[in-house]
């Protein structure tokens, strides 16, 4: 076995089985890529799951780029955008630092009485409102005077990054369960007084995030009695509102599993710790997380790690027959963990503002709408943690959609996915990597060129991307799209070709001609915006259908992405 080889745990035998055509690399590099999609072969419908997102600043949320962004998430999606962020009850002023945001929600007076101020958090959902998005509310983190003191531990309520900002008292269980509840429901009928019922039973009510790590000071059972107080003060205000966790850690991770396991059993048996009754859940979440590495200069993603995330967490959601048909929203989907840690402090991270981070994204989608199939599950939500920065560097290196208003090619691959409706429909690709190969190891041996098509009453769309986990320099690849089983009645099909590339699409490549600057000027910085876009990589086709079938071809280079739409009558 060669150091290569062993360096990711697998020897060429295995590369043989998984890669047919491996043997004969320089005949493979000059044959395009056959990539075929059979309308008339459907898969499954194409769920909106890209349609949600997610940050740990709340207050964000007002700011002007934020503002400004949620009305271009909104923008791109046929359906409702879903909305998640932390820390919509954490005690403070209400200015945002990063991994961290609060909204003064609860406050006690001098005897004790709880005093609720909606002024902060009314500004966040009104703004959600006025975007035309909706939340997925979750419930969390412990307010100052409602958090237990612990004698384990002496954090202050709040610890600043780049400390642990999870250490702080804000993730202390309450002191007081029957108050934790009333808080729930106390904000829960606010909900309903200003948005209306049927809006709000529209959401998602989510209670923590992570407990189980850091995020929890205390343990699982007593996340349990947490959560069985908080969904029984939703449903007091609000019957029938949807309620759900436990938003545990990727369950590749033993203890992961474990906790998510455990949660499970104790809603399959209860009994509810706050009513004796049983323990309502209407969908599960949990998250899942790659995991880049940075050597010799370059970034190396980690996309199985994540997809073994999901492959194990969906075992184990169907081995639960009352649950398996649950919805399941993967509540954070990433390549890695932390959307605060600029490039500045993880080198690795600089793949954030390029094409690789887009390129990831497409493989992982197909990955994940495939991993549902095999375990017969409901997946609804595939949420993409990141949103924006206020007022920090142009590129900065944080995992977010834009920068100071100017939006990243990631951006432009979750409006390619809104234009894509219907059912999903069969692939198949001679550039593809099987998926047992994509959990197992990733992309390493040779770029993974694979197609996601979907199929509408008038309408089919294919994307199509040429991925890699290794980011360096790579040769396109010429490809053969083939689209198959056009109804009989149509002759014509009109082409729109949209692109992400070095060239298309890109706002980081056109920064980086501008010299990388900070202060970019007018003229630049429409430039720049203009550059932030979705662009087509050809004008409009018209292409004659022949026998139900039309071919495209196109050139794919490294780490791009191409949406071919075809439109007919």
């Amino acid at each position: 076995m060669s150091g290569v080889e062993a360096s990711i745990g697998i020897g060429m035998q295995d590369v043989r089985a998984w890669y047919p055509s491996f043997e004969d690399s320089a005949q493979q590099a000059e044959d395009p890529v056959q990539i075929v999609a059979n309308l008339n072969a459907r898969t499954g419908p194409y769920a909106p799951i890209y349609s949600w997102f997610g940050y740990d600043e709340a207050n964000y949320t007002t700011m002007p780029h934020g503002r400004q962004l949620l009305r271009e998430l909104h923008d791109l999606s046929p359906v409702p955008v879903y909305i998640r962020v932390h820390h919509l009850l954490t005690s403070g002023n209400g200015q945002p630092e990063l991994k961290f945001s609060s909204t003064n929600i609860y406050s006690e007076d001098s005897n004790g009485h709880p005093i609720y101020d909606f002024t902060i958090i009314d500004k966040i959902f009104d703004s959600w409102r006025t975007a035309g998005v909706r939340p997925m509310v979750e419930l969390g983190f412990m307010p100052r005077d409602l958090a237990a003191s612990l004698p384990s531990r002496h954090e202050p309520y709040q610890v600043h990054y780049p400390g642990s900002t999870v250490s702080g008292a804000s993730n202390n269980p309450p002191k007081d369960y029957a108050r934790w509840q009333e808080l729930c429901r106390v904000l829960t009928e606010h909900l309903v007084q200003r948005y209306g019922r049927d809006e709000v039973l529209r959401w998602y009510f989510e209670v923590w995030n992570e407990p189980d790590i850091d995020y929890w000071h205390s343990t699982p059972d007593e996340y349990y009695r947490l959560y069985d107080y908080a969904v029984t003060g939703v449903r007091m205000a609000l019957p029938g509102a949807r309620v759900g966790g436990p938003a545990t850690t990727g369950p590749r991770v033993e203890k992961a599993y474990a906790f998510l396991r455990n949660f499970l059993q104790h809603v399959q048996s209860g009994p509810n710790a706050s009513t004796g009754g049983s323990v309502p859940l209407d969908f599960i979440s949990f998250h899942a997380k790659g995991s880049p590495s940075f050597q010799d200069g370059g970034v190396t993603m980690g996309l199985n790690r994540e997809l073994m995330d999901v492959d194990r967490g969906f075992a184990l959601i169907a081995s639960f027959p009352q649950f398996r048909h649950l919805p399941i929203i993967l509540s954070e989907a990433d390549p890695e963990g932390c959307a605060a840690c600029s490039s500045r402090v993880n080198p690795a991270n600089n793949y954030r503002n390029g094409t690789l981070y887009a390129a990831y994204t497409a493989a992982a989608i197909k990955a994940l709408f495939e991993l549902q199939d095999r375990h017969s599950v409901n997946l609804v939500s595939m949420l993409s943690w990141s949103f924006e920065f206020e007022d920090k560097d142009y590129f900065e290196g944080f995992r977010s959609l834009a920068t100071n208003g100017v939006d990243k090619p990631i951006l432009n691959l979750f409006r390619m996915l809104g234009l894509m409706s219907g059912d999903r429909v069969r692939t198949s690709s001679t550039g593809a990597v099987p998926l047992d190969a994509l959990i197992s190891t990733g992309v390493r041996q040779t770029s993974d060129v694979d197609a996601l098509a979907t199929r509408d009453t008038h309408s089919a769309a294919v994307l199509v991307w040429n991925y890699d986990d290794v980011n360096v320099p790579s040769p396109s690849k010429p490809t053969v799209i083939s689209v198959q089983g056009l109804p009989a009645s149509v002759h014509r099909v009109l082409l729109q070709h949209f692109r992400i590339d070095e060239t298309h699409s890109n706002s980081y490549t056109e920064w980086q001609t501008m010299g990388s600057t900070q202060h970019p000027d007018a003229e630049q910085y429409a430039r720049l915006r203009t550059a932030g876009q979705l662009q087509p990589l050809t004008s409009p086709q018209w292409l004659d259908v022949h026998e139900g079938r039309v071919e495209i071809t196109a050139d794919l280079p490294h780490e791009s992405i191409s949406l071919l739409r075809l439109v007919w009558e």
